[in-house]
């Protein structure tokens, strides 16, 4: 099983621990520690719109400080000893939670003057996806009970864990599990405390009014997240509070739906005229703002925002009620004037979506960066709904980190992903120089040879997930609390704790195979213009001597993506094979077995394990991502490759499929910009799209951006599920994205 960063979970926990993360947590300086911004319109594009200025200049000043990097080149190693983790008797639960409040005690602490939300997450282990002093690979993947513990508090998750001990009935490693958790909340209490301390010594030598705020701050920490919250500014502070611990520990969990869990809060300080939206809107910025503190801590090829931190807008609840409100539009207003891009977010559409959403989704996303992405959600929901969820759980949906269809605070989720592109090379037995020739004497035995090797490799991924969950060793205490299930079996997040288990199967590469097929379909046993024979030969030899038809083939044929039904009915049928194969296991063992489409930049990787292809590709070419058309091949605009995308029937893929769109931003300026970005989102929900990522930025700046990146230090873009500056990118992403087509919109 690989990871989103394209190792297997085995190889990725050993170069944590022991060898990649190792490395960077050594270095001296890192990228970009002179980039600060000493004027955040320094870097403004001349495409992108002048900002809306509604925050302070504290707010502005701490969100500078957070871009520039400044925060995530001050994280240190957690190089203290502790003799006890070493006793090897010691259940793994209990040496957990001997860490959790080692680091508790000893980790630094940051709160700087102007704050309104505090505590950090300092520790460089915590950004490297390690747990801290235990070197282990930490959680990520997932969207955790937030909105459960914001409502009870760490008081009522405590009160369930001892009434669940009380009951009984709990084997050694469940009760060793749950005692464990308790321990994890006293060290979240101690790290809050010394918070608390701390902000009492600043008090000490602050002016009267310094005093009043950093007293305010007090108050509040000493209230939450022990307690329910009592207004919004309690509740803002306690969802920090909660997710900074998570992340001190090296946890990167989503944080879902936070209009929804915060609105109440909000609703009710303003009938009572404690709050305005402007005093709201400060508040949630400085929320945006601690989400920027890892930036630059660690070289990462894939950039340094992809912490899965998700955060999900918009949508119905479990009554089929529309969330939208005014929190909403506040995170729309903070992203649209701080520009940060470290929590990327998925607005949730749907039939009944307001015009004022979509309006305003779309003046944000002219800015670019691709901060701003969009479920269909009577797509989402219909397929979770078929596969086998509950309506009520499946209108809750949240994603996992990326932009997977999950039931948050209930699922434990880890994804098999494959290229899809081996299993047509196998098929035309492309391995090796004296392979035998394929011989199928029609399209039809050809293509079933790809179905059957096809089935195999899925067949495969079924029997290793059947061994998966079987992980006593990482018990994770304090992620397994926040997750229904966990409590009350005694087993953790990796041991089938959670409500649901969830091993979701990915295809990536499939694009590229159905474009593959419809070129041999036609020039092979159509046409007749070449035998098969023949054509596996000119492959085999990566197009050598053959440029003159390569180049025929790629601009004679009419590739997916570009509302042409031929080639449309083939990814079609490219689809409805798999998802068929993937849904004859639905559920084994206890583990749900979803179906997606998916490379998450393993497009760059898998180029050079790749042969030529039928369609034109060369060994080393970078191809199709996601469910979008491979690049260079939709011609005729965003409408027509929405149009392709959306007859695949994605209610059979119900852990998504994604296309990613990017817009040329001379084309969306003013109110016709707006318009027609609206219209192309209701294309995508009317015609019944499952997630779309729309970046509005030039080719033009990116390739300039990356001979001169210094010129661009705070220059987002959309990767996959997440977004990065494209600064901290290595040339071959960097390239992967230069690549997409750019589309107009009109």
């Amino acid at each position: 099983m690989e990871t989103k960063n394209r190792i297997s979970r085995k190889e990725f926990l050993k170069r944590t621990s022991l060898g990649v993360c190792a490395l960077s947590l050594g270095l001296p300086a890192l990228a970009g520690e002179n980039t600060g911004i000493a004027n955040e319109n320094r870097w403004r594009l001349s495409w992108q719109p002048e900002r809306p200025r509604r925050l302070g200049a504290i707010t502005h000043e701490l969100a500078q400080k957070g871009l520039s990097g400044e925060f995530g080149r001050s994280l240190v190693k957690a190089d203290w000893n502790v003799p006890e983790l070493q006793d090897a008797s010691l259940p793994a639960s209990r040496k957990y939670a001997l860490a959790a409040m080692s680091v508790a005690r000893n980790a630094p602490l940051r709160i700087l003057p102007g704050e309104l939300i505090v505590g950090a997450a300092t520790l460089l282990e915590a950004a490297c996806h390690v747990t801290p002093l235990l070197n282990i690979g930490s959680t990520s993947h997932t969207t955790i009970g937030f909105e459960k513990v914001l409502k009870t508090g760490y008081r009522g998750l405590r009160s369930e864990i001892n009434g669940r001990l009380e009951r009984g009935g709990l084997d050694n490693h469940g009760v060793d599990l749950l005692q464990s958790m308790l321990k994890t909340l006293e060290a979240a209490a101690v790290w809050q405390n010394r918070n608390i301390e701390l902000l009492g010594k600043q008090m000490a030598e602050a002016t009267a009014e310094e005093g009043e705020s950093l007293q305010a701050l007090i108050d509040t920490l000493e209230r939450v997240p022990e307690n329910e919250p009592e207004n919004f500014r309690q509740a803002v502070q306690a969802l920090w509070s909660m997710y900074a611990f998570q992340r001190l520990m090296g946890n990167w969990s989503g944080i879902g739906r936070i209009d929804r869990m915060l609105y109440p809060y909000l609703e009710k300080d303003l009938k009572n005229g404690r709050i305005t939206l402007d005093e709201a809107r400060e508040l949630i910025a400085h929320f945006w703002i601690k989400g920027t503190e890892w930036i630059g801590a660690a070289p990462n090829p894939t950039g340094d925002a992809q912490f899965y931190q998700n955060v999900i807008l918009g949508g119905t609840d479990k009554n089929g009620k529309e969330v939208t409100n005014d929190v909403t539009y506040l995170v729309l207003d903070v992203i649209e004037e701080l520009h940060i891009a470290d929590y990327p977010v998925a607005v949730r559409i749907n039939r009944r979506t307001p015009e004022k959403l979509l309006r305003k989704i779309a003046g944000v996303q002219r800015f670019g960066g691709g901060i701003v992405s969009v479920y269909n959600e009577d797509v989402v929901i219909e397929g979770l709904i078929k596969f086998g969820y509950p309506q009520e759980e499946a209108r809750e949906f949240t994603n996992d980190g990326c932009w997977e269809a999950i039931i948050p605070g209930k699922t434990a989720f880890t994804y098999w992903p494959f290229d899809m592109m081996q299993s047509l090379f196998r098929a035309l037995k492309l391995d090796g120089e004296e392979a035998t020739a394929p011989g199928y004497a029609d399209f039809e035995s050809l293509y079933g040879a790809f179905v059957s090797e096809l089935d195999g490799e899925i067949t495969g991924m079924q029997n290793r997930i059947d061994t998966f969950y079987n992980d006593h060793d990482n018990t994770t205490p304090l992620v397994s609390m926040f997750v229904e299930g966990c409590v009350e079996k005694g087993k953790g997040y990796y041991e089938r704790g959670p409500k649901y288990s969830v091993q979701g199967i990915h295809a990536g590469g499939v694009t590229d195979v159905a474009n593959s097929l419809l070129v041999l379909k036609k020039m092979v046993y159509e046409e007749r213009c070449i035998g098969l024979d023949d054509f596996v030969e000119i492959l085999r030899n990566n197009w050598d001597m053959n440029e003159g038809m390569r180049r025929l083939i790629r601009n004679r044929f009419t590739f997916y993506g570009n509302d042409e039904r031929e080639s449309d009915a083939m990814m079609c049928r490219v689809f409805d094979d798999y998802t068929a194969l993937v849904a004859g296991v639905k559920e084994r063992n206890g583990v749900l077995r979803p179906c997606g489409i998916s490379t998450f930049g393993r497009e760059v990787d898998w180029r050079m394990m790749r042969k030529a292809n039928p369609s034109g590709g060369k060994t080393g070419d970078i191809l199709a991502t996601n469910c979008s058309p491979s690049p260079g091949t939709d011609k005729k605009g965003p409408t027509a490759v929405l149009n392709s995308y959306c007859r695949m029937n994605f209610t059979k893929c119900c852990n998504g499929a994604t296309v990613e769109l990017k817009i040329l931003p001379e084309s969306v300026r003013g109110e016709n910009g707006i318009k027609a970005l609206v219209a192309l989102t209701k294309v995508f929900g009317e015609k019944g799209g499952f997630y779309m990522h729309v970046d509005v930025v030039d080719t033009a700046t990116l390739i300039d951006a990356q001979m001169h990146p210094e010129k661009y230090p705070n220059l987002p873009v959309r990767v996959a599920g997440w977004s990065a500056r494209f600064n901290t990118l290595c040339r071959e992403w960097q390239d992967m994205i230069i690549q997409r087509t750019q589309q107009t919109v009109v």
